[in-house]
């Protein structure tokens, strides 16, 4: 007699169903279980309903702040996404916001320099923007040669740099995501990616 196979999938199943029957069929009920750690909250700390940063799934997550601190962040059952579960990088994002080894301040590394030294943001902001535009108007192309349906070579408008290649992070939603392309676009960079998708 030929048994049909069983997939890992199915196996497991399966198997996790016999273990929760079993589990109920001598009394075990989970109502309390779940309505205790429902109930348990950190003493004196306020939750705040946040999204976890790592990518554009968007989990739900729940920020403890006692004293003006994060001390805990942990998923959000309330979420219609996740449902209260973070994947592993989700879980660990309370390393992320309180960490003695996280810089908080700009670094900057002069040409030829071996250290980097702290400097205000909007001193970064602004070399930022200073190469961005030096960049862009070094390289700007306003038309390029291109043959029409005869073999003539006639000028197209391009107005475009080349200079500047645009990759944004997993992270970026679509609002942040559209307005970013706006700017690459509206700047003239058409070199555009995201992480996400690489």
């Amino acid at each position: 007699m030929d048994r049909p196979a069983l997939s890992r999938r199915d196996f497991l199943k399966v198997g996790g169903g016999f273990a929760v029957g079993g589990a109920l069929s001598m009394g075990l009920d989970l109502r309390a279980v779940r309505a205790r750690t429902q109930t348990l909250k950190i003493a004196g700390a306020k939750e705040y309903p946040s999204v976890c940063p790592y990518c554009a799934v968007g989990c739900g997550t729940l920020i403890s702040v006692s004293d003006g601190k994060i001390v805990n962040i942990e998923g959000n059952p309330d979420s219609p996404i996740s449902k209260g579960t973070l994947c592993p990088k989700g879980a660990a994002s309370f390393q992320l916001a309180v960490n003695p080894l996280r810089e908080t301040r700009a670094k900057y590394r002069a040409p030829g320099a071996s250290d980097w030294q702290a400097i205000e943001l909007g001193q970064a902001m602004d070399m930022i923007a200073e190469r961005v535009k030096k960049a862009r108007d070094e390289t700007w192309v306003e038309s390029v040669a291109v043959r029409n349906a005869e073999g003539q070579e006639v000028q197209k408008r391009a107005n475009h740099s080349l200079a500047v290649f645009s990759l944004g992070g997993a992270t970026m939603d679509n609002e942040w995501n559209y307005a970013h392309l706006k700017l690459m676009r509206g700047l003239g960079f058409p070199a555009i990616e995201n992480q996400a998708r690489i």
